[in-house]
């Protein structure tokens, strides 16, 4: 039995890679489908029984949401990364330390967005320029959804541990679970108590709490290094400073990303409310792509972790060739049924025929272009595996969300229409795929950070 857990813990540096992909990726795409399934469970539930004001009111806060959550949880995710290198390398006091200071990382975390979030939400929707009459929806759903952050920031933390070290199922169960609750509740708040927008920030925030209960319980019953013991839980100085090495741009990454977004859904939102629940019900529908692309990403940087933490360079080149591929033919095979099917699934959301007709031009506009995002997606993923995370965050900073903003605000001051405003998501990915494409091929990047690791340098074989 020990021998058998041994080979299993092992696989993502000995096992065959696409065989060793796969059965790491679909646990973790279909959490991240049953993770989609939270927003897009109230986003249906609330178009269907509230209305698309309520709808709209949803939508209309996810980018300022993602804001603030996404810096804490890129923050914290640094020690993941750290983590998978240690397992890789078999260090367990380094796994260790990071288990419990990525557990300190996410309680503080949570703690912060919950005040910031609260303290800043009529602010946010101000400078979104929310339409009045989705204003007051818009305020109490993110006013209750912030309240249940601290569970968002621990599950999503104690999930990325349990992948790091190959662990992709357990959070996949969880996520079913709580997700099959936040059905019910939606369900329970909307359609039979009438709770409108409130009542799907109130089901989402308990259904939270479960699946951060759950991860926090399967951490604690592990045997192995990674178990979690509460009264540890503390903060490792070295682990620390290495987590905000990583951390921080992860962070700011997801920062500049919310705020290009921010940005351009404020333009929307002057479009009016039509636009705007257009809008959303195209960014939960194409969530199914965001939610492949993610498991791809997520795949790749534990993969490259560990093998980097091994020393098995040529691995890390092979699997992120071989995740590349699978993640092309994925993406463009969701990008045809999209297009072909878009207003089909429109209408899962809304049978309003003008916000239907809006949100055909923008898929028009946004889904034949999703392969695009692969390389910026499998490529920074492989690279933050080995802890390089600076230089990737510029790149992404200058070309996707610079790029971004001087796009809308033209668009804004040439009173283009919404099509056009969309069109800025194909030329973004476009241009950070070319840079990160150049970047990774000259290979300078892997020779700085086994240097700084103090490992092997790569012994490039000799050409017969």
């Amino acid at each position: 039995m020990q021998k058998q857990k041994a080979q299993q813990e092992n696989a993502i540096i000995e096992g065959v890679i696409w065989k060793q992909l796969l059965i790491f990726f679909f646990p973790i795409l279909l959490g991240s489908f049953f993770q989609q399934m939270y927003n897009t469970a109230d986003t249906i539930i609330v178009g269907q029984f509230a209305g698309k004001l309520a709808l709209a009111a949803v939508g209309s806060t996810g980018s300022y949401v993602n804001l603030l959550f996404g810096f804490f949880v890129g923050l914290a995710s640094g020690a993941t990364v750290i983590l998978a290198q240690f397992f890789g390398g078999r260090n367990a006091q380094g796994v260790h330390d990071s288990v419990h200071t990525a557990m300190a990382l996410s309680l503080l975390a949570g703690l912060a967005v919950t005040i910031a979030g609260l303290l800043t939400s009529k602010l946010a929707l101000d400078l979104m320029n929310v339409p009045e009459n989705i204003y007051d929806d818009a305020l109490i759903y993110l006013q209750i959804f912030f309240l249940g952050m601290i569970p968002l920031v621990v599950y999503n933390v104690g999930a990325g541990i349990l992948r790091a070290v190959g662990d992709s199922k357990s959070p996949l169960y969880f996520l079913i679970a709580s997700c099959l609750i936040n059905v019910v509740l939606d369900l329970l708040f909307v359609a039979v108590w009438r709770g409108g927008a409130a009542g799907a920030a109130i089901a989402t925030v308990i259904s939270e709490a479960i699946s951060a209960a759950m991860v926090t319980v399967a951490l604690m019953r592990r045997k192995d290094s990674c178990h979690l013991a509460l009264r540890e839980i503390r903060i490792s100085r070295p682990i620390l400073k290495d987590t905000l090495a990583i951390g921080i741009p992860g962070g700011l990454q997801a920062v500049m990303y919310s705020v290009s977004n921010m940005i351009v859904q404020t333009v929307v939102n002057g479009f009016g409310s039509d636009s705007v629940a257009a809008w959303t019900a195209n960014s939960r529908m194409d969530g199914i792509i965001w939610l492949v692309m993610g498991a791809f990403g997520t795949a790749i940087t534990t993969f490259v972790g560990q093998n980097f933490g091994a020393q098995r360079y040529d691995r890390m080149r092979k699997s992120v060739r071989v995740c590349m591929g699978m993640a092309v033919v994925s993406i463009g095979l969701l990008s045809v049924l999209i297009v072909v099917f878009g207003r089909n699934l429109m209408m899962l959301f809304t049978r309003d025929e003008a916000v239907l007709d809006i949100g055909v031009q923008i898929i028009h506009s946004i889904g034949p272009f999703y392969c695009a995002y692969v390389c910026v997606e499998i490529l920074s993923g492989a690279i933050r595996g080995t802890g390089d995370s600076v230089r990737p965050v510029i790149i992404l900073a200058l070309c996707t969300c610079l790029f971004r903003v001087i796009w809308v605000t033209a668009c804004q001051k040439m009173g283009l229409d919404i099509q056009a405003v969309a069109l800025v998501y194909f030329a973004s990915w476009t241009l950070t795929s070319i840079v990160f494409v150049i970047y990774y091929l000259r290979g300078n990047w892997l020779k700085r950070r086994i240097s700084v690791m103090g490992y092997a340098p790569e012994v490039k074989k000799a050409k017969t």
